[in-house]
Order: structure tokens, then sequence, then C-alpha cells
């Protein structure tokens, strides 16, 4: 083999960035980082950052996860359990102006869990919070509260999100990931204000339960109940063992 020269390759960086969802308030956030550094100081972002020269890819988005939001990654084709979140690579990224120091190609990775808490930040960023995703993309009136200004996802953020909110949207229809968002123990309403959360309609809740109980090995009774919705005593399910859904919960048409 002829001898090779590294350096007659231009340079370049590898990143993973995270699509973190969760559902709050009945509505699908994800989880945005202000900047504390160049370039786009002081512009929300997706959190992630350079891959370790001693690590994988899988490695880096888990220790990103852990560092940004406390969670574990498992099994990315079981439902998350615990403290556990499902982790899943999206997508790889590299326009090359999409970051203005050097080239650098960012392989994103969504991450899905339930109602998580207040984030913290770290690393070089300044603040971090959950933010609606419509209004994170545009089409919820508008990012930002109180007089907070619409500020645009720094680098190609907003794509990277775009692609993971549709790909979380598209996999709850076929597979049993609609669970990830939910605890370890959750009810066929909590179940179906994910799936509302998630594809932002409003599902008819007889029709809903018929549909995801009668699906073989989605649900398992878990023999309790629950009244934390108030009303009634509601049953409680956990995730069963199916991970691909047959029939699938096709999106309805909007």
């Amino acid at each position: 083999m002829p001898p090779y020269d590294p350096s007659t390759f231009p340079p370049f960086a590898v990143t993973v960035d995270l699509v973190v969802l969760t559902v709050r308030r009945h509505a699908l956030c994800a989880l945005v980082v202000r900047r504390g550094e160049s370039p786009f100081q002081g512009r929300w972002a997706l959190p992630g950052g350079f891959v370790r020269a001693d690590e994988d890819l899988g490695a880096a988005a888990a220790r990103e996860l852990v560092e940004e939001t406390g969670l574990c990654a498992h099994d990315p084709v079981a439902p998350s359990i615990g403290n556990g979140a499902h982790l899943e690579q999206l997508a790889t990224y590299g326009d090359p102006g999409r970051d203005p120091r050097m080239r650098v190609v960012s392989v994103a990775h969504l991450a899905l869990a339930p109602d998580l808490p207040a984030p913290r930040a770290g690393g070089d960023a300044h603040s971090a919070r959950w933010s609606p995703v419509d209004d994170l993309l545009g089409t919820g009136g508008g990012f930002g509260r109180d007089d907070e200004s619409h500020d645009l996802l720094a680098f190609d953020h907003a794509r990277i999100l775009a692609d993971g909110v549709e790909r979380a949207r598209s996999k709850i229809e076929y597979s049993s990931l609609a669970t990830a968002f939910c605890p370890p123990e959750f009810t066929v309403g909590e179940l179906r204000r994910v799936y509302e959360a998630v594809w932002g309609v409003v599902l008819d809740p007889r029709n809903f339960h018929r549909k995801v109980t009668g699906t073989p090995g989605f649900l398992m009774p878990t023999g309790g109940t629950t009244t934390r919705q108030g009303g009634r005593p509601a049953q409680l399910f956990r995730a069963g063992a199916a991970t691909v859904l047959n029939p699938p919960m096709l999106r309805p048409e909007v």
C-alpha cells in the first residue's frame, strides 16, 4: 500500500446534535440551549458537542444526553424504563457552510423520554429550557416569552429539529415508541395525550382506547388503577413486548 499522508486532506470535525423530545403540559417540547460562545452567541440551539477522539458516535450522543438531561440511553428497540431515554441515530448533516468555524459534519440523534424536569445548562450553554416544537419551528405563533424576541435556531438546527419531529410522528404510527413518552405505568388517557401532542390533533377517546387495547402486544395491564388524572379510577398499563404495531396507529389527516 502506498504511503498515506493525512495532511493532504482538509481537516474536519465531527459533532453530535441531540433532538431531545418530551411532552410537557400536553405539548411536544424540545430541549434547547442558549449558546454562551461564538459562533451564534446568544442564539438558541440543540444540545450537542464534538465527538472525542476516543469515543464512537453512539457513546458521544449518550454522553451528551447524560450531561444535558441526566438521562441514560437504553436499548433502542425497547420502550423507556426508569431513568432511561430512547436514543437513536437520526441523520447526518454535512453542508460545507453549516458551521462558520470549519468543516463540521454532525450526526444527529433523536432522544425521547417522559415528562422531564427543568433542564440545566452545561458546557458552552448559557441557559437551557424546554420549548414547544411548534414555536421553535415557527408554526406556533412565535418562539419566545414575555418580551423576548423570536430567534431562529443556530446553525442548521431548525432543519435537524424538523427532521427529528417528523421521525417521531412517523414512528409512533408503526411502533410502540409512543410509550417512551410515558412513565413505566400509564393510563390509556395518558398515552392518548402523547399521540395528540406529537401529532398535533385531537383523538376520539373511545376509538383510541379500542385501538390500543386491541393491538396485540402493545399494552399490558398491570392490575392497578390510578386517580391522578381525576375522576374515576383508571386502569394502569405498561408497554408490552411488541415493537411493531399491527395494525398500525395511522395519523389522522388534517
